[in-house]
């Protein structure tokens, strides 16, 4: 069970290799009080290193499971499994991938690819979860989601399509578990210096694996609900989201 200070002792993560799920496991082992996890990506090599990292972070019980985020069905087979028999206290969704735009825009197929993957096969994951945590009365479901989703620009509306439908069912799932002991905590980071955005221009508050991490910890914590990595983008984007379109579209390029 989380504890009055947050900490975790179980946690199911999707899409272990990302750099930010690496930087939360980081983060919460830190607190001295993880003591299992399930670790799932498509990468197994990866995965597999990261599993040994983890368990060199103290946390004692480590297992590692292939996922394919691009299939719903599998998604949800391994949610299901995990759950056979054992709770979590956190379920951590962070698989997602980010396409070149003009590419996708060329080749169709990578724009669907990347909504099967961003939203579809989360959405599997976000809803299997949720159900499960709701039964077992207590969890959080942490979700990333991203500033994209909030007004998607010019340059990345591809992604950020398909994280405005994933934002907006967590939102949803937030108040259907309201009630049953479990939560959603959904995560809105702007531009993170990570392995997906390597090679890219920074976007103005550019943040780190680690500061989203930090966040994490935090809202967890506090029991947020929606979470704005760095803070300062939930200012920024009330102001974006109402802008008229000729102004907005000079300044998201």
């Amino acid at each position: 069970m989380i504890d009055a200070l947050g900490s975790p002792q179980s946690i199911l993560v999707l899409g272990a290799t990302s750099d930010i799920a690496a930087a939360t496991l980081t983060r919460l082992a830190a607190a001295g009080r993880l003591e299992r996890a399930v670790l799932a990506a498509r990468s197994v090599p990866r995965l597999a290193a990261e599993a040994e990292r983890v368990r060199r972070l103290g946390v004692a019980e480590v297992r590692t499971v292939p996922l394919e985020a691009s299939d719903p069905k599998a998604v949800e087979s391994v949610v299901t499994e995990a759950f056979d028999g054992a709770e979590f206290d956190l379920v951590l969704v962070a698989f997602g991938v980010l396409p070149d735009q003009q590419q996708a825009l060329a080749e169709p197929a990578i724009a669907v690819d990347t909504i099967q993957v961003n939203f579809v096969g989360a959405a599997a994951a976000c809803i299997c979860a949720a159900n499960a945590l709701s039964r077992q009365g207590h969890g959080v479901l942490i979700v990333l989601s991203s500033v994209a989703a909030e007004r998607p620009r010019l340059a990345n509306f591809v992604y950020g399509s398909a994280k405005a439908g994933l934002d907006a069912l967590c939102v949803g799932l937030g108040e259907q578990v309201r009630g049953t002991g479990a939560s959603v905590l959904l995560v809105r980071p702007g531009f993170v210096h990570s392995a997906m955005t390597r090679g890219l221009a920074p976007a103005p508050l550019a943040t780190t694996p680690a500061v989203v991490a930090d966040a994490i910890a935090t809202g967890l914590t506090l029991g947020s609900r929606v979470i704005w990595v760095p803070s300062r983008l939930r200012w920024v984007m009330a102001v974006l989201r109402h802008l008229p379109n000729p102004v907005f579209r000079r300044l998201s390029g």
